[in-house]
């Protein structure tokens, strides 16, 4: 009886060993763990500095009312021409003017009395002071003649530099007064975008580096512009700093566009680049018959989209995609050749790069391409998608090890 149990023990350890082995050798032999990959590309990359702006004339300026008073006045001037003191709308005055009127007939009455005392004032000490005192008061009264005047005149809108009517606000009836802008008056050209950037990326940036924007009225061009200057102090409350960027004569932008900014301050005519979702640390991936095998690399310029990578990997070579890090070096694997891709695929000639809504707030991102008919295209449509294209690696990264599990 006691061999009998000894020798049932034994028969289950043995069923048990060959289980897992047989399980073992099924899951590392036959049937490794499924993997996608993607092409290490030779490609041109770039890094930039993200951000948000707004077209406007370089030089312009907003006609706002001194008095909150009634419009009764409005020129229908917007696109056209106008010249420094032109008026451009007028307020309701018809108060100041009545005071003005009574300030006229008590200044005339004065100036006759004056007249009197002057034939007088040679004939006693007293026509002499009653003289001085009525020219005080006819001085006065020309004081508050001309003060009037101003207050009216206050009241009157004008063009404060020569240019173009760009915009006008308000209608006739209505009561406007200083925090009312009415018009935007200043030269159409040249043209700058003014652009927010965050305090924590604004040391990258200087004058004349190079900047790509993205306007959703064109979104399968990109827009050139030259960074000309950086405000001085920044905004405490939005920890952003003001950057204006030159645009060139020829730009489709039209004033008050919004625009998505991607200054570079980094980049390289041509590098090895692989996903993001590829690093593991200081190594990468490669698939190399059928096996994972480890790969050690530098990340050069880096972003949420794209890396360079520094080391023994040639163009061309598989790297997986993402990274299997539970993998060890040289195990086995299958490749999901229905996944395999180039480091970065292009956008169909009819199909929009970018994905409007979806890039990250003032971020420092990355952006390559294999073969771009425009780099500089290709740096601005990266740099859109670089968000979105994270959020899919990472719910690909999770599928994957699920199904390859």
């Amino acid at each position: 009886m006691k061999l009998k149990l000894q020798h049932l023990v034994a028969t289950g350890v043995l069923a048990v060993a060959l289980t897992g082995s047989g399980f073992y050798a099924w899951s590392h032999f036959l049937h490794p763990p499924l993997v996608t990959t993607a092409i290490a590309s030779l490609a041109p990359v770039s890094e930039a500095v993200y951000g948000t702006g707004t077209v406007e004339p370089e030089r312009w300026a907003k006609v706002v009312p001194l008095q909150r008073r009634r419009l009764i006045e409005l020129c229908n001037c917007e696109g056209q021409a106008v010249r420094a003191g032109q008026v451009l709308g007028r307020q309701d005055d018809a108060e100041e003017r009545s005071a003005l009127q009574q300030l006229e007939i008590n200044r005339g009455q004065l100036e006759r009395d004056l007249a009197r005392a002057e034939k007088d004032r040679g004939k006693s000490d007293a026509a002499r002071t009653e003289y001085e005192q009525r020219w005080t008061k006819h001085e006065e009264a020309k004081s508050r003649i001309a003060a009037q005047k101003v207050l009216i005149d206050s009241l009157v809108l004008k063009a404060p530099l020569d240019g173009m009517v760009l915009r006008r606000d308000g209608e006739v009836g209505e009561i406007a007064g200083p925090t009312d802008v009415l018009f935007w008056v200043g030269p159409p050209a040249p043209m700058q975008v003014v652009a927010e950037i965050n305090e924590e990326e604004i040391n990258r940036i200087a004058a004349g580096q190079k900047a790509l924007l993205r306007s959703e009225a064109f979104p399968d061009r990109a827009l050139r512009a030259t960074v000309s200057q950086i405000t001085p102090k920044g905004d405490p409350t939005r920890k952003t700093f003001r950057v204006y960027l030159r645009l060139p004569p020829d730009t489709p932008l039209r004033i008050g566009m919004s625009v998505d900014v991607n200054i570079i301050f980094r980049e390289k005519q041509a590098a090895i680049v692989v996903p993001a979702e590829s690093l593991a640390g200081d190594f990468v991936q490669v698939a190399d018959d059928g096996r994972a095998r480890r790969v050690p690399v530098t990340v050069g310029i880096r972003g949420s989209r794209n890396v360079e990578a520094i080391g023994d990997l040639p163009k061309g070579t598989p790297v997986l995609s993402p990274a299997r890090t539970e993998l060890a070096d040289g195990a086995r694997i299958r490749i999901d050749s229905s996944a395999t891709r180039a480091t970065v695929e292009p956008a169909e000639a009819n199909e929009p790069a970018d994905q409007p809504g979806v890039t990250p707030d003032n971020a420092t991102v990355a952006m390559a391409t294999a073969t771009p008919s425009d780099p500089d295209d290709a740096v601005v449509s990266a740099a859109i998608t670089a968000h979105i294209d994270s959020v899919i690696n990472d719910a690909r990264r999770r599928n994957t090890i699920k199904n390859g599990r």
